[in-house]
């Protein structure tokens, strides 16, 4: 960047605590000046952890200061609409965790107005960062593995004590807009395509309360007849996380590459035994707010934009209809 980039944090969580933070303060010049929470105690404390200035319950105090240029926004799934929206007005730009909102309409309104305002829009999926999948897409585009017949896609592990409040017994949480959602968003950015139709069978009660999902399997066609399957959970605590891309020439698997760490295997299988494939791992959070700063500075587009949020919502809100109505469930189209 040209110019140092002063950002405020909405939202006093622990994905930000645990990877924004650094990521944000890892780019030259650039500082978190000060964390909305609803709770003044909570956001006093967290500012104080964090070696934040200062933190507010007055959203308006930071859509107000005229040095501060980007929002990063990780609270409650429910407020991302009214604050992202917020944020754009007041001319910032915004970095959402997803998913973007609650509803397609509201997902699409975000867009919509961080065009008209001038703002870039950046949706958090981490995953699409990963060097691993960053090298499984390119070996699918430059058919590696021949003609595409089938992926698997394993993300469940067990959700930490510390994130487990409002994901297991609030209507805004649940895996699939939690969890499962980065799945979908991977399955795009590896293969350009969104499924035809999705169906999925879900559990709850191990963790969650209130009928939350907290486990699923679903199976989505993407054109050309390919069927996905994907595997998540949070009271599983021991699976190793992976996705395995099948072809008529070969196949591909990836290991250890659903996390937030910079982690992970790919090899190539194929008649003459398994290949591995060389990675150069980096931080993904780090890449991700690298890419958003250039399109601040009219460099490309964030690693996923707010299309990509919009997407990947449009998918998610198709399981969960698939989930409440036990059918399969056609996805409408982009």
């Amino acid at each position: 960047m040209t110019t140092p980039i002063k950002w405020a944090l909405i939202g006093a969580s622990n994905v930000a605590q645990e990877w924004m933070i650094d990521a944000i303060r890892s780019q030259q010049e650039n500082v978190i000046s000060t964390v909305f929470s609803q709770s003044a105690d909570r956001g006093k404390r967290y500012a104080q952890a964090n070696g934040i200035p200062c933190s507010t319950t007055v959203l308006e105090s930071i859509l107000k200061d005229p040095e501060i240029q980007a929002v990063y926004i990780s609270s409650r799934n429910e407020f991302h609409k009214d604050q992202a929206l917020a944020a754009a007005r007041a001319g910032k730009h915004v970095l959402c965790e997803k998913p973007l909102a609650l509803s397609l309409n509201d997902a699409e309104e975000i867009v919509r107005v961080c065009h008209e305002m001038g703002v870039v829009l950046g949706t958090n999926h981490h995953l699409r960062c990963s060097a691993v999948h960053i090298a499984l897409r390119k070996q699918l585009h430059t058919g590696a593995i021949g003609k595409l017949n089938a992926a698997r896609v394993f993300h469940a592990n067990c959700l930490a004590k510390a994130m487990d409040g409002w994901r297991l017994n609030d209507s805004g949480g649940g895996l699939i807009l939690d969890s499962t959602i980065h799945d979908i968003d991977t399955l795009r950015f590896l293969l350009g395509s969104d499924p035809l139709s999705v169906f999925v069978m879900t559990q709850s009660g191990r963790k969650s309360i209130s009928g939350i999902e907290d486990g699923l399997m679903a199976i989505m066609r993407l054109p050309g007849d390919v069927l996905v399957q994907i595997h998540g959970s949070y009271a599983v605590p021991y699976a190793p996380g992976g996705v395995e891309f099948y072809g008529d020439e070969a196949a591909l698997i990836a290991r250890d590459c659903m996390s937030q760490k910079p982690i992970g295997s790919l090899s190539l299988r194929n008649a003459e035994g398994e290949h591995s494939i060389p990675l150069m791992h980096h931080n993904l959070y780090h890449y991700s707010v690298a890419r958003f700063l250039a399109a601040i500075d009219g460099k490309g587009e964030p690693a996923a934009t707010g299309e990509d949020g919009v997407a990947s919502l449009r998918i998610a809100l198709a399981l969960k209809e698939s989930a409440r109505t036990g059918r399969e469930i056609k996805v409408t189209p982009s």
